[in-house]
């Protein structure tokens, strides 16, 4: 989404309000006996009729993006665990793996960095752990888990339980792996323009036939400039959903953190 979703919303309180105020304009300016109580049932119940549309197609809209947040929360507590189980295998192969679990450490600290670069203080990494991951940033440098994958790749397990334990690992972090990518795959928008533009058109029209007939003073005014507000926060909620990972409304990264702050003790 190229435009935030708080313009958006803005935009789309303007967009109600602008339609109510032609709606005034129309309802003044058209002959009264176009206004007759048979007229005005028609357009009430084709009003009635487009507003239960939008509110279905909102209500979808709504449980699509909360879907898609929930997902992506999800995936973040799994990658934590993930982590943590990780690091505590690597722990029990013994020391050959201590560049590994220098490399899993690093690369969650950049993951939060670049995610969440309001939690950067959290992470508490030292001065040489920063400048480490600084090099790791470096054009053309290679991603740390792909890095630790192939470090794992390498040992040589000198009994049965290492070659359990470096099994294990490279499980667990093809599990990593495949997290992240279902966690990219899903973070894309799910909310197109088109959809937005139907949806306003449908409210504004709305908006507008409500105009149509009320009278001018107010209380109207103050009724419409609510129900304007309540319409553009629900837009609002979905599209700050549907960017869990900024905005508002923005997945934690509390499992991440706790999982940076664990790692290797």
């Amino acid at each position: 989404m190229l435009v935030m979703p708080t313009v958006i919303a803005f935009m789309v309180f303007a967009s109600l309000l602008v339609g109510a105020f032609i709606g005034f304009i129309i309802g003044r300016a058209i002959p009264d006996h176009h206004l007759s109580s048979e007229s005005r049932d028609v357009v009430k119940l084709g009003i009635g009729l487009v507003a239960t549309i939008a509110a279905l197609v909102l209500g979808l809209a709504t449980v699509s993006a909360k879907s898609s947040f929930d997902a992506q929360d999800r995936a973040v507590k799994i990658a934590a665990a993930d982590i943590l189980l990780l690091d505590r295998v690597l722990a029990a192969y013994g020391p050959e793996v201590k560049d590994a679990r220098a490399l899993l450490r690093l690369g969650l600290a950049r993951t939060l960095r670049t995610i969440w670069p309001e939690d950067a203080s959290d992470a508490q990494a030292s001065d040489a752990q920063a400048s480490d991951a600084q090099a790791l940033e470096a054009p053309g440098t290679e991603p740390p888990i792909d890095k630790m994958e192939a470090q794992l790749r390498m040992l040589t397990p000198g009994n049965d339980s290492q070659r359990w334990l470096q099994s294990r690992a490279l499980q667990v972090l093809g599990d990593l792996q495949l997290t992240r990518w279902l966690a990219l795959a899903a973070s894309g928008h799910s909310v197109p323009v088109v959809f937005l533009v139907i949806v306003v058109s449908w409210l504004t029209f709305i908006f507008g036939s409500f105009g149509l007939f009320a009278p001018p003073n107010i209380t109207v005014a103050a009724v419409l400039v609510v129900c304007a507000a309540a319409a553009s926060t629900s837009i609002l909620l979905i599209l700050e959903m549907d960017e869990p990972y900024g905005g508002l409304l923005k997945v934690s990264s509390a499992p991440l953190r706790y999982a940076l702050a664990h790692i290797g003790q």
